[in-house]
């Protein structure tokens, strides 16, 4: 909020609205209106319930059931009186995979409990999921992916165990196959050996990196002049490709040469906050 400065009121774009966090606090600090879009239908419902139950009038709010890489200011935004989209003061993408997402076996994003490989963030789409992916995809290209996506060192290994496991079809199974494909001494560190699969999988399912570069190529257009777009990262491949467009495209302003990180209080509160990364930028004038 400090970066957007929502209190000088304006439009804003919240391109993951979730459960309308980003888009409520834009609202109370008050901006004017905000146009909020998000990939899972679920999440929709759950961000409109909400601010009916703040109260906030649907002229400030405006909703679209839709990926950030296809939104389109004239079609999808506000309009001035001559019907053209009018360019936002400000933009927020908070990257990846929610908590309300991650809390529901059903939808197949986490290990913890067992539910479908699924993964989607829209679960109404007609589109490959997470077990059409470990089922059918040659095992080069998971092992591509579970390098590319995952940085997952023992990718040969998983993927062969995981073309001999076929045909798998729930979270505990990918789990318990990439367990004991990775060597025992991998077994023992922080995180469960099956992590890095499960967010490669989740990034190619989703094709996120492909979404965010779109973002990144086009937010520019989107915005007014002096207009700021705040994207938080949750991992390396992600800040990678934030911290590289800002730097490279000579149509942004960069306003946090190092990014942001949560403080220990904010860790304490929210331990999924530990590694998000917030990185700012102004189109230039």
């Amino acid at each position: 909020m400090t970066y957007l400065q929502p209190q000088r009121g304006g439009i804003f774009l919240d391109v993951t609205l979730g459960w309308g966090g980003h888009s409520l606090a834009l609202l109370r600090g008050g901006a004017a209106r905000v146009v909020g879009l998000d990939r899972d239908p679920a999440a929709l419902q759950a961000a409109q319930a909400r601010f009916a139950a703040e109260g906030i009038p649907g002229s400030r709010i405006q909703l679209w059931h839709l990926n950030f890489a296809d939104f389109d200011l004239q079609q999808h935004g506000f309009r001035d009186e001559q019907g053209q989209g009018i360019p936002f003061d400000g933009i927020v993408a908070d990257l990846g995979v929610s908590s309300p997402q991650l809390d529901c076996p059903e939808r197949g994003f986490s290990f913890r409990g067992e539910g479908p490989l699924d993964m989607r963030m829209d679960p109404s789409a007609d589109e490959e999921t997470a077990a059409d992916w470990v089922n059918h995809r040659p095992v080069e290209e998971l092992i591509e992916i579970f390098t590319r996506y995952g940085e997952e060192r023992f990718a040969h290994r998983i993927a062969h165990h995981i073309e001999r496991a076929r045909p798998l079809t729930t979270t505990t199974q990918l789990a318990q196959v990439v367990w004991q494909a990775v060597p025992p001494a991998a077994r023992r560190g922080r995180l469960h050996p099956a992590t890095r699969v499960f967010q490669a999988l989740r990034i190619a399912v989703n094709r996120e990196l492909e979404a965010l570069e779109t973002l990144l190529a086009q937010a520019p257009t989107w915005l007014k002049p002096g207009g700021r777009l705040a994207v938080i990262s949750f991992h390396s491949l992600e800040d990678r490709l934030v911290k590289w467009a800002f730097r490279r495209d000579p149509r942004w302003q960069v306003l946090t040469p190092k990014p942001l990180s949560p403080s220990e209080l904010e860790r304490q509160r929210n331990p999924r906050a530990r590694s998000a990364k917030l990185r700012v930028a102004a189109r230039s004038s």
